[in-house]
């Protein structure tokens, strides 16, 4: 054991949390190793020596490692290797990343690269809290400026109590799954999906996980105190003051005139002009200073735009405070596809399309969780043309992916069950236009979509996006809804808010400043609430309730039980029962386990039906009244026609029940081949007896 190796113990939820550090990994900047219960997860963080070169963002990269080895698995897959992150993975690592950004010094520009894996992990103890509490002890204890410690937990609501990190049992019964991250003082991210709870159980779960965040961080301070290491003293980028107050002299009146207009594209321009003739004026004064001239420039944009919200209430575009932009929606604009809808808020558009299928159609997931299915799926893609950029198509990345799952979150709790409506269902969201929030415009757009595809949705969701400027003199504070881009750019909150009439389904918050109080928590969820209910008043003009039916393009789903003793009847041998029944109807049978039997049929109903009703002649005993939908196999001319209603099993149509009238030969009214409705009615030690009901040919 190392000389430097040091335990530390705290409880979090009840349990006791260890952390460990001195022991592994002893060439990164700060590492630790955060255990509860039988779940270890590693967090490590290095920093580059030097600036990247002509960088003008912070370079901060965050990973979140699914070990299958820490669930005791080998992946699958012909590598037999973790390969690409996972969808939860890389939604981890976005929950990292979000609350320790922010506090990072600004113009900092050096490589920092925060990596957490999972190294045990048990079912009752997820090891995603424990990884964000362990990026920010590791960053605490290393040289790395960082104005934390930040602390992390889940928080669950069971049973109308809330509890921390709930365990495997408590997650099933919970109405709420809220990620939290803060420092002692300021709350700094929420993520939450909910089953409609109020605005006042919201906030009551973050007040609540808070208490326990600020236990935290008092926890890592200690730690701090003992073993942290003495922070760097970092070369800042900055303009320099000559530069800025040159720039601002003789920028500054030309900006007020280039932002006095409520027209984005005019506005654009307008800037674009001042930043001309500035780099222009400055060419020989400040040469090769071109990047330290834009960067004084959007500086004072940025002052100039906020003040003029704090000072006057007036934003970019002219609206007030608590106003949202025009609003009009479609529904039903793509007509073989399931079900549409075309959301449109301002200069952000989006169109939403959904995909029914069947239950074996759901997604595979593999993690470690085990292995699971997702039957309801969100797919959220932004194209270059969505904010005018002439830029290539490229696979989703993580901004895609994230806003997804949040859309997804936000209306999982109003999808039905598979036994009220038994198919996977896919949402994808095509962003075509972008200008501030266009993850609740999929909300709104994929509302309209599940309503127009039939899908019996259990309230109609809107989802609407809050900003904040926050001035640091005064202290006023503005809480703007429904942000566009400028305000979302220039402010210091984006904090999205989605649910039903009844309560909230979804919150994401993301934080530019060193978080929020209580009094701006209330606040906007408040303004939220009366915006969203703006917006589900637009979309219910359009379409109010989800349609009767759904397409006649979408497949028509039958759904019943079979004894799971008969399923091997109903297969047969290497399928060849089950092919044949579905080369004769053309239809898709899936059957579980526990034999529920799903069977979708596309374009004619009545094929559904009658593959429903050879598999019920297989898989259960035939009764007096049972009906069939069969077919003649033979034929003897004067006594009746065989029907076979099973492989195996036939029955007779007696001559005398083929017709009212009397018939001197089957072959008047039936053929070898002809699809005939019987119904039994008798069963004898000779055979079964049929009644014709229907000949049913095409």
């Amino acid at each position: 054991m190392t000389e430097n190796y040091r335990v530390f113990k705290t409880t979090v939820g009840g349990r006791e949390l260890v952390v460990e550090t001195g022991k592994y990994a002893e060439q990164t900047n700060g590492s630790c190793v955060v255990r509860c219960g039988e779940t270890a997860v590693m967090v490590n963080v290095t920093m580059a020596e030097k600036p990247r070169d002509g960088m003008d963002y912070f370079p901060l990269g965050v990973d979140f490692e699914e070990k299958m080895y820490s669930i005791g698995r080998i992946p699958g897959g012909f590598k037999k290797r973790e390969g690409r992150a996972s969808d939860k993975a890389i939604l981890t690592s976005r929950l990292i990343d979000r609350p320790i950004r922010p506090l990072f010094p600004k113009g900092l520009f050096n490589d920092v690269v925060v990596i957490a894996t999972a190294l045990s992990v048990e079912p009752d103890i997820q090891p995603e809290p424990l990884a964000m509490l362990g990026s920010s002890i590791a960053i605490s204890i290393s040289d790395i400026p960082f104005a934390g410690p930040t602390g992390s937990v889940v928080v669950g609501m069971v049973d109308g109590k809330y509890v921390i990190n709930p365990n495997e049992v408590e997650r099933e019964k919970s109405v709420l799954t809220l990620n939290l991250a803060g420092t002692a003082d300021a709350i700094m991210m929420v993520e939450a999906g909910a089953n409609e709870i109020s605005d006042d159980e919201m906030v009551g779960a973050i007040l609540f996980g808070h208490e326990e965040i600020k236990r935290l961080c008092a926890f890592q301070e200690e730690i701090v105190k003992e073993i942290g290491k003495p922070k760097k003293e970092m070369d800042l980028y900055k303009v320099p003051e000559e530069i800025d107050n040159a720039v601002r002299e003789f920028a500054s009146e030309k900006l007020d005139k280039a932002l006095d207009t409520f027209d984005r594209q005019a506005r654009q321009q307008g800037q674009d002009q001042v930043e001309k003739e500035t780099l222009e004026y400055f060419a020989e004064t400040f040469a090769g200073k071109e990047r330290e001239i834009k960067d004084s420039l959007y500086y004072l944009t940025k002052e100039k735009v906020r003040a003029k919200i704090t000072n006057t209430g007036i934003r970019p575009d002219g609206r007030k405070l608590d106003e949202v932009r025009k609003i009009w929606c479609e529904a039903g604009v793509l007509p073989r596809v399931h079900g549409s809808g075309v959301f449109t808020r301002g200069q952000t558009q989006v169109m939403s399309t959904c995909t029914l299928g069947m239950i074996s159609e759901a997604q595979k997931l593999e993690g470690l969780d085990g292995e699971s299915s997702k039957r309801y799926m969100h797919q959220y893609n932004m194209p270059g043309y969505a904010s005018g950029e002439a830029r290539p198509l490229k696979s989703p990345g993580r901004r895609e992916i994230g806003h997804g799952a949040l859309a997804e979150r936000a209306l999982e709790p109003v999808i039905p069950s598979e036994d009220e409506f038994p198919y996977a269902i896919r949402i994808v969201s095509e962003v075509l236009s972008s200008n501030g929030s266009t993850s609740q415009g999929s909300v709104c757009g994929s509302t309209l979509a599940l309503m127009d595809a039939g899908v019996p949705i259990k309230a109609p969701v809107a989802g609407i996006a809050m900003g904040l400027i926050k001035d640091t003199e005064s202290g006023k504070v503005s809480i703007l809804t429904d942000i566009q881009g400028l305000e979302d750019f220039l402010g210091d909150m984006d904090f999205k808010v989605a649910g039903t009439e009844k309560g909230i389904t979804a919150i994401q918050m993301d934080i530019k400043i060193k978080g929020i109080d209580e009094n701006i928590l209330r606040q906007a969820i408040a303004q939220a609430n009366v915006g969203r209910q703006h917006i589900l008043g637009k979309m219910l003009e359009v379409i109010d309730k989800p349609r009767e039916e759904v397409s006649k393009y979408a497949p028509r789903i039958i759904s019943f039980h079979i004894d799971p003793e008969k399923i091997g009847d109903v297969v047969g041998k290497q399928g060849k029962v089950i092919n044949k029944i579905i080369e004769e109807t053309g239809v898709k049978i899936d059957i579980e386990d526990d034999g529920r039997v799903n069977i979708a049929s596309v374009g004619d109903p009545a094929q559904g039906e009658r593959a429903k009703a050879i598999i019920l002649s297989i898989a259960k005993d035939p009764e007096v009244g049972d009906m069939f939908i069969s077919e003649v196999v033979r034929i003897l001319p004067k006594v009746g026609a065989f029907c076979e209603l099973a492989p195996g099993k036939d029955g007779l149509i007696h001559i005398s029940k083929m017709s009212e009238k009397r018939i001197q030969s089957v072959e008047e009214v039936l053929h070898i081949g002809d699809k005939v409705k019987v119904e039994i009615i008798k069963i004898g030690e000779k055979g079964i007896d049929l009644k014709l009901l229907e000949i049913i040919n095409d």
